[in-house]
């Protein structure tokens, strides 16, 4: 079920939406995802399992829409004076925030997204800020960006036995670049 779109930014659909986010990310931290339930989200949050089933449909739908939520960056990406810089130290804070225990369940529950879509329009404005910054500079582009930075270093996230190496990334940052 996908999750509905249209309602109204603020009131009661926020709080709620808000309390229930709120319960997922604060039961995640005191207990194993596997043992996590719409009844006990529910009475963390002071809804009923319904309000959860009717919004989301179900548990892997939330666990989607909470870490979508939480892959939303709270600012703009670091700005370095160089493109080969400020994508750098983009990529290395995504592979170290991704690599991460929590970061490689978000990708997880991601994958349960009605509309995974979300995902690679948050990474390309973030990706677009970097481009529009320099505006001089040979531009390779989002789609590049995303499939020769963004697209390896996931999968080897969610795939392989290690992430990437740093220096790794930065060949990858470098090839994007035509360098």
């Amino acid at each position: 079920m996908a999750i509905k779109e249209g309602l109204r930014p603020g009131g009661r659909s926020a709080r709620v939406q808000e309390s229930i986010h709120s319960a997922v990310r604060a039961l995640l931290q005191e207990q194993d995802r596997a043992t996590l339930t719409v009844p006990q989200i529910a009475a963390r949050a002071g809804v009923t399992p319904s309000t959860i089933y009717r919004r989301w449909g179900d548990l892997p739908a939330l666990l989607a829409d909470v870490a979508i939520a939480r892959m939303r960056p709270d600012s703009e990406p670091v700005n370095t004076g160089s493109l080969r810089g400020d994508l750098r130290a983009w990529a290395e804070q995504y592979l170290d925030e991704m690599s991460s225990e929590p970061g490689r369940n978000m990708m997880r529950d991601i994958q349960a997204c009605a509309t995974p879509g979300h995902c690679v329009g948050i990474l390309s404005t973030q990706l677009q800020i970097i481009l529009d910054r320099y505006p001089d500079a040979p531009n390779p582009g989002v789609e590049r960006l995303i499939n020769v930075v963004v697209a390896p270093t996931v999968f080897r996230i969610l795939f392989a036995t290690a992430p990437l190496a740093v220096e790794e990334l930065y060949r990858l940052v470098d090839i994007a670049l035509g360098q």
